[in-house]
């Protein structure tokens, strides 16, 4: 795989891990923000490598890697909108060797001391206000608002159109849907669920889904035995992995 590369263009080749919807709204972002050229996808999908994407080929999945990195392109962002699968695919990438961008289009409104950590992907239209830490693979979809000191924890994804009001505490991995609402000083647990449209009033405990307005959970956290049934894979089960001897 030898791609074409333009001499007479300095920005910094990049590749597009993940060639679905989001990666359409990622690749728009960096054609409108004209720091970096994209060159390609990668996915993981079989059937999609040698097709093309809005003029972009898909050029395999991470195994290409090597062969980027021969011809120069070392630059990534993560374009997978599911955040567990998203962060580790960051740790794959970063793994070898690659540097992780940033995707911000040049509409999206951040204060002078926002704080940015890598692969963030910041939409058309999103504001983050002062002293926001957006950390690690985190994704500002189109037209939210973060208001100030609101810290948005690794791998975390806040939705079109939902609103985070000051000082709000995001955990890794947590999901606020579309038009949500937080109110101040909230913390939203790690791997939690704010259903779209809600209005939370209060904390969210990790792995809890809410809905509503006010927002209740619909779905809690798994009790101790649930939880430690999630981590014993299936085909060690009939060994009684993971329970206490009788």
């Amino acid at each position: 795989m030898v791609l074409n590369t333009n001499a007479n263009d300095s920005r910094t080749p990049c590749v597009i891990v993940g060639a679905g919807g989001h990666g359409r709204v990622v690749l728009d972002i960096l054609l409108s923000a004209r720091r970096y050229r994209p060159v390609g996808f990668l996915d993981s999908n079989p059937a999609l490598h040698g097709r093309r994407m809005d003029g972009l080929p898909i050029l395999g999945d991470l195994g290409v890697l090597t062969s980027l990195r021969a011809q120069g392109i070392v630059s990534a962002v993560i374009a997978i909108g599911d955040n567990g699968t998203r962060r580790g695919f960051a740790d794959e990438v970063e793994a070898a060797d690659f540097e992780l961008i940033n995707a911000i289009h040049p509409s999206a409104n951040l204060a002078h001391n926002v704080t940015l950590g890598r692969n963030i992907v910041i939409a058309a239209g999103a504001l983050a206000c002062a002293h926001c830490q957006i950390g690690d693979s985190v994704i500002l979809n189109t037209g939210c608002i973060v208001d100030h000191e609101t810290m948005v924890g690794t791998a975390a994804h806040v939705c079109p159109g939902a609103r985070i009001a000051g000082r709000v505490t995001i955990e890794a991995g947590a999901f606020v849907g579309i038009g949500a609402t937080v109110l101040q000083c909230l913390r939203i647990g790690y791997d939690a669920i704010v259903g779209g449209g809600a209005v939370v009033t209060r904390d969210v405990d990790p792995m809890t889904t809410v809905a509503g307005v006010p927002a209740r959970p619909i779905k809690s956290a798994p009790d101790t035995d649930e939880f430690t049934a999630m981590l014993v894979p299936a085909s060690l089960e009939h060994l009684g992995a993971g329970r206490s001897p009788s």
